[in-house]
Order: C-alpha cells, then sequence, then structure tokens
C-alpha cells in the first residue's frame, strides 16, 4: 500500500507520496513557479527537511529563468566554478553530449567549498528512454545506522575535502572528461576540512560527510584512511539508506546538501541526457563538539 500524508492544513489538494521509508517523497499536484506563495515555500521546505529528496513530476513549463527565480525563494544563487549555462546567472548544464563533469560517484555537491551548498534544485530537460537514473542517500539515517562505538569515531574525524579530488581512483574522470575537470581542477581550487559528522542547522539530526571530494582524513595515515572511508561510506550507501529517481522529462528534484548525497546512474549508453541544476548558497558545517568547518584553500588562478 502507497503511504501518503497530506499538508491540506497548508495548501488544499496537495498530496505526499514517500518512496521509501527512509528518503524520498513525491510531491502531486503543485506547479512550481518563482511566484507561490510563502507558507507554499516553507511547506516545501518543510517537506525537504523531512525527507531530504523530494521530486515534482510534470513541471516542463519550468525554463532556465524560471528555474533560478524559484531556487532564489530558498536563498542566493551560488554561479557554478565552470561557468553558467548561456543565458543563465546560476545554471549549470550537465550534457551528455558535451562531456564535462560526470557525476557518477557518489558525492555531496560542492563540498570542497567551505560552506558548500545547502539546496539543490535540478531539472530534467533532456531524458533517456532507458537509464539515467539518480540515487540519493541519507546520510542522517546512515549515521544512525552506525554501531555507537562508529559514531563516536566519527565524530571525532576530520577529513579533508578538495576540488582535485584523488581519494578513489574509481571516482577520476574518463578521458573524454577530463578536459572539464582539468579546467574545474586548476582554475578553481577550493580545499577544506570538514567534520565527518556536521549538525544539521536546521533539524539538529547528525550527518555523515564524506563522499568522492574527500582526498584524506586528518591525522590518519593514508591507507587506514582508505579502511575508514570504505566503513563510512558503505553504511551512507546502503540500499535501504538510497532512493532511486526514474526521470522523466519536465522532473524537478529538491535535495537537501545538508543531509544527502547521490549518485547519477551512467548506464544510459550513447542516448543524450540533459540536465540542468541550480544550488543555494549554504552555512559553514559545525561538528558535534561546536568546531566550524576550516577552509585550507579557496582561490581563482589567474587568466592565463
Amino acid at each position: 500500500m502507497i503511504e501518503t500524508a497530506s499538508i491540506d492544513n497548508v495548501i488544499p489538494c496537495v498530496d505526499v507520496v514517500k518512496c521509501t521509508a527512509r528518503i524520498g517523497a513525491e510531491i502531486m499536484n503543485v506547479r512550481l513557479s518563482s511566484d507561490l506563495p510563502n507558507q507554499m515555500v516553507a511547506a516545501i521546505n518543510k517537506l525537504l527537511l523531512e525527507h531530504k529528496v523530494i521530486f515534482f513530476r510534470n513541471q516542463g513549463h519550468l525554463d532556465d529563468a524560471e528555474q533560478e527565480r524559484f531556487g532564489l525563494r530558498f536563498g542566493k544563487l551560488v554561479p557554478p566554478a565552470l561557468g553558467a549555462a548561456e543565458g543563465t546567472t546560476a545554471i549549470l548544464e550537465l550534457d551528455s553530449a558535451r562531456g564535462g563533469l560526470r557525476a557518477d560517484s557518489w558525492h555531496i555537491d560542492m563540498s570542497c567549498m567551505h560552506a558548500y551548498p545547502k539546496i539543490a534544485v535540478l531539472r530534467g530537460v533532456v531524458i533517456p528512454p532507458v537509464g539515467g537514473d539518480t540515487v540519493w542517500s541519507n546520510t542522517a539515517a546512515a549515521y544512525l545506522s552506525l554501531p555507537p562505538p562508529l559514531q563516536r569515531l566519527a565524530e571525532d574525524l576530520w577529513a579533508v575535502h578538495s576540488s582535485a579530488y584523488d581519494f578513489a581512483i574509481t571516482v577520476r574522470p574518463s578521458e573524454a572528461d577530463k578536459k572539464g575537470y582539468d579546467e574545474f581542477s586548476t582554475k578553481t581550487r577550493f580545499e577544506t576540512e570538514h567534520p565527518v559528522v556536521r549538525v544539521h542547522p536546521e533539524t539538529g539530526e547528525r550527518t555523515l560527510v564524506l563522499g568522492s571530494y574527500v582526498t584524506r582524513f586528518v591525522d590518519i595515515p593514508k591507507w587506514d584512511g582508505h579502511k575508514l572511508f570504505d566503513v563510512f561510506q558503505s553504511h551512507m550507501a546502503a540500499p535501504e539508506n538510497t532512493v532511486r529517481w526514474n526521470w522523466k522529462q519536465g522532473d524537478i528534484a529538491i535535495w537537501d546538501n545538508r543531509a544527502t548525497m547521490h549518485y547519477a546512474v551512467k548506464d544510459y549508453g550513447d542516448q543524450h541526457r540533459v540536465v540542468r541544476r541550480v544550488i543555494i548558497d549554504g552555512d559553514i558545517p559545525v561538528s558535534v563538539k561546536g568546531r566550524c568547518s576550516v577552509a585550507r584553500q579557496a582561490h581563482q588562478a589567474a587568466a592565463s
């Protein structure tokens, strides 16, 4: 039986259909736009905090400009490091026909930044008939699934996240994507020490902060670090903590980047796939002991 919940006390005729027990919900009967009532935007944010990632079908009326304006309802937009899509100020376009950076590794968007984005809004523009799903993980549920001794260990750990990530060979870009990767890693370099467990500023939940931007753990030898990474990452990517979304053209996915990580599945061969994303400015992570993340490096390389 499909579990549903109503938010009729906020906006009539809106239903919430949970995707899994731990993460994800489809929001029904909502037409997204930049002029939604403040009450509705607040309700969407509340649902986002509860379900971590929420989905809206049949939003094909949104164009680039309206997607940007809608994103602004949740905060300041962060321009893409590689430059915005033509005619926009803050949209990152991921077009399979143009190469560039891929997202087929588990990651938290821009976790190499000191205050990495809090929310992302992704729009399906061209969707292949087969494949191209995205998977999200609930990193708060992942923390709770750890045995108490591992929770305590994670709370004491700090990790270095870098835009020149090299923690695991499996997350390096393919040769076809190397140009975009090199541009990102050389023109703009971000490197930050984050706590492995942060306290969510709105819910108070403890969430794990890892993913493919991690290069190493602070004060932990490299090989021990690899083993620790695998232990914690395996809990974050455990199937029971994830939801997989089968995209259709015009879909919108909104996720809490402070409580999730995600993976874009590269299983659509040579078929064309285009998605466009805006991200909303976030806050500096704080550990369970009250210590803030530390920016080690953030610079824009001089133009050649």
